[in-house]
């Protein structure tokens, strides 16, 4: 069994969004009115990417663990 952990960068933008990445996982980008919807959003969209990943066999099938945490928040200037 492997385990996989992916990171989760916030930031705010100055118009007052929050913006969540994994960069990693390309195409992981959300943006939410807070920083938890848009954290929230992000790692909805990097489990569906990974399973879309498993189902065309991109990704290796034995049992994997998935963790995705927050890193650092940083705002705009």
């Amino acid at each position: 069994m492997s385990h996989i952990v992916y990171k989760v960068e916030t930031e705010l933008e100055a118009d007052g969004r929050w913006i969540a990445e994994i960069v990693n996982v390309p195409g992981v980008m959300t943006y939410g009115a807070t920083e938890k919807e848009a954290v929230t959003s992000a790692q909805a969209l990097a489990l569906r990417l990974l399973a879309d990943r498993i189902e065309q066999q991109k990704e290796p099938t034995e049992t994997v663990t998935v963790s995705i945490e927050a890193a650092n928040v940083s705002q705009a200037a």
